[in-house]
């Protein structure tokens, strides 16, 4: 009897102390709201992996096109790390008094490919689109995602932005724009570079479009005001900077600084 309430105590002891230490486990870990521009959601994915596995920080991560979460960020949305697609709006979301002063910075520079579900539809992208032998190309819409904006600028260098005005189709995001293509819903699209590394090898068709045709796609990451006080979001910030974000960014075919 006595043999088993010593072990009894020292079960108790046990719990208690496990106890006592758990919540000093959890205090110690926080969470940060981060608001991502859709091109980079494949990337993202495994950064967050990657970033809650090294830190115990979760992330909780929301996408959509640089335009509506900006638009979303001035209206109020609690996000505490905005990854745009762009420098345009981190450098408006500073000058607005939205963000954190100094902590902007450029993660990744987006690359645009012209791409189709279908094996061997062109050798050749840009004959492919001079042809005019397809029904739609899909693009992100210019206006609120800078990777439309940048397709935009292929078609007009090309001469056939209005040639080709009614067979453009528009995605809210490229993410939208990149799903017309897969459904059939287009003959082709331009979509980030990233989205075609996603895809397993030799996936349909693609043409890496010559940089030297649209503007560069610097992508920045900022800290929002409502992070400023965040150890997670801080902590983010600097992993993102990190060889192990750099080398997830570049295999997904984005250049670093």
């Amino acid at each position: 009897m006595g043999i088993l309430s010593g072990l009894a105590k020292r079960s108790a002891t046990a719990f208690t102390l496990a106890a006592a230490l758990l919540p000093a486990t959890i205090v110690h870990a926080d969470e940060v709201s981060i608001a991502v521009a859709a091109n980079f959601t494949d990337a993202m994915r495994d950064i967050a992996t990657e970033f809650e596995t090294a830190t115990g920080h979760k992330a909780v991560v929301s996408y959509a096109s640089t335009g509506k979460i900006y638009a979303q960020i001035e209206n109020g949305a609690p996000f505490e790390v905005f990854l745009a697609a762009d420098a345009v709006r981190p450098e408006k979301a500073e000058a607005e008094g939205l963000a954190v002063p100094d902590t902007r910075f450029t993660y990744a520079t987006g690359k645009l490919t012209l791409w189709s579900a279908s094996d061997d539809l062109f050798s050749d992208g840009e004959a492919f689109l001079k042809s005019g032998a397809f029904g739609h190309v899909a693009i992100a819409n210019p206006k609120t995602a800078p990777y439309g904006a940048a397709a935009q600028q292929v078609l007009a260098h090309m001469g056939l932005w209005e040639p080709f005005s009614d067979r453009i189709v528009r995605g809210d995001t490229i993410a939208q724009a990149f799903q017309f293509v897969a459904s059939g819903n287009a003959d082709a699209g331009f979509v980030a570079t990233s989205q075609v590394k996603a895809l397993p090898p030799e996936s349909g068709t693609g043409w890496d479009v010559p940089t030297s045709y649209y503007e560069p796609i610097v992508q920045q990451a900022v800290l929002l005001k409502k992070g400023e006080n965040n150890p997670a979001a801080l902590s983010f910030l600097e992993f993102l900077k990190g060889d192990t974000a750099h080398d997830i960014v570049t295999s997904y075919g984005y250049g670093v600084e």
